[in-house]
């Protein structure tokens, strides 16, 4: 095991980045479409105003 121990601690922190990396990204997304949905619906909220 010792033999590989470098190859295995490698993968693992390359694993991790990735994950953190996904993680990341997901979160920039969810931010981006949070303030999309935040916008449409000012728009949507403008519309109905001057339908009144």
């Amino acid at each position: 095991m010792r033999i590989y121990s470098d190859l295995i601690r490698e993968d693992f922190e390359s694993y991790i980045a990735q994950v953190q990396d996904y993680f990341r990204c997901l979160d920039e997304e969810r931010a981006r479409a949070f303030v999309e949905a935040r916008e449409v619906t000012e728009d949507y909220g403008r519309f109905i105003d001057a339908l009144e």
